[in-house]
């Protein structure tokens, strides 16, 4: 492993694996459920925000009661299961994991997605080689990155995994967010959950790119 080099902290959803439609499936079909108006791609990427029930405060005008996000929420993975199997890893992605790990550098997965449901899904796609480490969410939805990242960078020390080299890349500002509280690098995709306008507007001077290819080029060059 290069330890002069980059470690990547891959996000999944929206990120590695191109899941925007089956979110926007399950968001709206979630929103049928409690009797919400269907949203647009184009307000999702302008609103969401994480934790998400903040981002459900900002469609509907004010924040779920506890009993109605638990409504929601079990509504969204409900749908998102169904949805989710006619989605695929982000272009390129598969070549860019391979390129990664063959010039001897390292790279992990984390992700709030739960870990039981994460675990199989980067299994099936016959990449779960590539990393020294995958970490799903494990307690309950509705939280931050943030909290996450100091357990799984601390997990991987032992490896060689240095705070100061990683880069997390992601398609949310939740990750710039996540990285800046372990005094990591940052590059955001706009493939995913924000448009580029709302990245570059609340990024904290992390790099905004189009593509991942984009992204592993700029995270080489955060770390010399």
């Amino acid at each position: 492993m290069g330890s002069d080099a980059a470690h990547i902290v891959w996000d999944w959803n929206g990120t590695l694996f191109h899941d925007i439609d089956a979110v926007m499936g399950a968001t709206n079909a979630a929103f049928a459920e409690i009797g919400l108006a269907p949203i647009t791609l184009e307000t999702y990427r302008e609103l969401y925000c994480v934790p998400v029930p903040k981002f459900y405060e900002r469609l509907i005008g004010r924040l779920p009661s506890d009993a109605e996000w638990l409504v929601m929420d079990a509504a969204f993975h409900r749908h998102y299961r169904l949805h989710r199997v006619r989605c695929g890893l982000a272009e390129g992605a598969q070549a860019l994991l391979a390129q990664w790990q063959s010039a001897g550098h390292s790279q992990s997965i984390l992700s709030l997605y739960m870990h039981e449901e994460l675990v199989p899904l980067v299994r099936d796609f016959g990449i779960e080689a590539h990393f020294i480490r995958v970490d799903g969410r494990t307690g309950p939805s509705g939280g931050t990155k943030a909290e996450h990242m100091v357990r799984h960078l601390a997990a991987m020390a032992g490896a060689g995994v240095d705070p100061g080299r990683a880069v997390v890349i992601g398609d949310a500002l939740d990750d710039a967010v996540a990285a800046q509280h372990v005094g990591a690098h940052a590059v955001l995709y706009t493939g995913g959950s924000h448009s580029r306008a709302a990245l570059e507007a609340e990024s904290g001077g992390a790099p905004v790119v189009d593509t991942l290819a984009e992204a592993v080029e700029v995270a080489g060059g955060l770390v010399r």
